[in-house]
């Protein structure tokens, strides 16, 4: 006669293993590892690397903030915009205290482009179009290499 099984304890104590016995679940791939990076984060390094690469000529640059939004807002920087021209940048001037600001939306970026290396283009030529607007300036003395290929 077989003895029977005791009851499994059913405390809140974490699981050791998963139901088939191969060890729990875990990330794919450790954190530093740029497959562990979202989107987001992603693009939000491809705008900070434009950034370093203007500060370099343009030193007044650390007295702006440079911003990330996922979407254009209806009544957001640069005012109203309809459905043939979704912005892709704005800027927000310097009032009532608060630093000048440079948005880069994401999502429309993200959609115009195939690749990293485009993606990193557009970002580039789009934060030295904000960069120069912001300073009364053309986009050709912010960057001598801008609208090359």
């Amino acid at each position: 006669m077989e003895s029977p099984v005791p009851p499994r304890a059913a405390g809140p104590g974490p699981r050791r293993r998963d139901r088939h016995g191969r060890g729990m679940r875990g990330p794919i791939a450790p954190p530093q590892v740029p497959l562990a990076a979202s989107r987001a984060e992603l693009f939000a390094d491809l705008v900070q690397d434009s950034v370093e690469r203007l500060e370099r000529r343009w030193p007044q640059l650390a007295d702006i903030d440079f911003m990330v939004l996922e979407v254009p807002r209806l009544d957001g920087p640069g005012g109203p915009w309809n459905d043939e021209a979704v912005p892709l940048g704005g800027i927000v001037p310097a009032a009532g205290g608060h630093r000048a600001r440079v948005v880069v939306y994401r999502r429309p970026v993200e959609i115009r482009t195939k690749g990293r290396d485009e993606r990193a283009a557009l970002v580039h030529e789009i934060v030295v179009e904000q960069v120069a607007e912001l300073l009364g300036l053309t986009p050709e003395t912010v960057d001598p290499r801008y609208g090359e290929d």
